[in-house]
C-alpha cells in the first residue's frame, strides 16, 4: 500500500447507496463532482487537500470522514488503494456519531 497510489472508490454499501439516491439533483451533482476529483488524486493528495477535510474519527482506528460537499460528509475506511464509503451524513456531527 503506497500513498502514491491513485485513489479507487468503493461505493457498494447499500446504506450509502440509499442515501445517495435520496439526494436532490443539485446535491448529487456536487457529491459526484467530488467523487470524480477523488479518482484523479493520489492518497498523498487526499491527505493534503484542505477542501476535502480528511479527518480520523476518534476512538475508531482506520475510520475517517471526508467532505463531499458543503452539506455532506462521508464516513470512509481505507483498504489498500480503495476508499470504502460506509455512510453519508447531512451534518458534520452526524458523521462522528454525535447528536
Amino acid at each position: 500500500m503506497s500513498n502514491d497510489d491513485k485513489v479507487q472508490l468503493d461505493l457498494n454499501v447499500p446504506m450509502l447507496q440509499k442515501r445517495l439516491f435520496e439526494l436532490d439533483a443539485g446535491e448529487i451533482k456536487k457529491v459526484f463532482k467530488t467523487f470524480l476529483k477523488l479518482q484523479a488524486l493520489t492518497w498523498n493528495e487526499v491527505f493534503r487537500d484542505h477542501g476535502l477535510k480528511w479527518e480520523q474519527v476518534k476512538n475508531e482506528p482506520g475510520t475517517f470522514t471526508i467532505r463531499l460537499s458543503i452539506s455532506y460528509r462521508a464516513v470512509v475506511e481505507r483498504e489498500g488503494p480503495f476508499m470504502l464509503f460506509q455512510t453519508l451524513h447531512l451534518d458534520h456531527d452526524g458523521a462522528y456519531g454525535k447528536k
